[in-house]
């Protein structure tokens, strides 16, 4: 079963290192060509890797908000104590993913200015619902059962919680970071419009001057890490269940 899951995790990897292929400049430049448009203002390799490393810590710290804060309230929703809140915390996340992330951004910039603070607004913003409710379907899915068997060895309601409800529901909120991680990855590059460092500005820029190629090299080089960073989330679920 471990091996099954390993190899889910291969067709992502194929895909992200074929998209990293097409971003290199002379595969770009050769897609361009075919579609008409003339290879100018290209990015070398070593601007992707530097706009790709930006782009990816600026995806990893919002993958680390939006971690901490879903399932946060997701574990905090599922208490006794705090069940009546349920209905306004989920309202609220869902609230906050229905604006899209460019006008969070746009909206932002007054206050937080240029740079990363709205970028991870944005991030934010987009990831806490579906981590929110990923943490609580996974926890919800843990049987009574296991509940009332860690009761009865006298465990209290911490030690049930942290020794029996998370370990089994550990699989499920992986699953739930995986899909919040491909969504940092694909909004981090909204970015590039409050001036950000990332694999969006050669996108922004190459819709200025209505150039083909640096488009294409920004628009696969994020889909790339998009689809690595599920490849690795993947084996480390696999690695996990077993």
């Amino acid at each position: 079963m471990a091996r099954m899951r390993l190899r889910a995790a291969l067709g992502p990897l194929l895909v992200g290192l074929a998209l990293a292929a097409l971003s290199h400049p002379a595969v770009a430049g050769l897609i361009a060509g075919l579609f008409g448009a003339p290879a100018r203002r290209q990015l070398s390799a070593s601007r992707l890797l530097e706009l790709g490393s930006h782009h990816l810590a600026l995806a990893g710290l919002g993958l680390l908000l939006v971690g901490g804060l879903g399932v946060g309230l997701g574990i905090t929703v599922t208490r006794r104590r705090a069940s009546g809140l349920r209905s306004a915390i989920d309202t609220a996340a869902a609230a906050a993913q229905a604006v899209p992330p460019v006008v969070v951004v746009a909206l932002a910039l007054p206050v937080l200015g240029f740079g990363g603070p709205p970028t991870l607004l944005a991030l934010v913003a987009y990831g806490i619902m579906p981590t929110l409710r990923g943490t609580v379907g996974a926890i919800e899915a843990v049987s009574p059962e296991a509940r009332e068997a860690g009761i009865a060895l006298g465990l209290t309601p911490r030690q049930v919680l942290t020794q029996v409800e998370l370990p089994l529901a550990g699989a499920g909120i992986l699953d739930t970071l995986r899909v919040a991680l491909v969504l940092s990855i694909a909004t981090t590059a909204v970015g590039a419009l409050a001036g950000a460092s990332t694999l969006g500005t050669p996108i922004v820029a190459g819709l200025q001057n209505q150039n083909l190629l640096p488009m294409l090299q920004g628009a696969s080089a994020t889909a790339a890490l998009a689809f690595l960073g599920d490849a690795l989330m993947l084996a480390v679920a696999a690695l996990v269940r077993r």
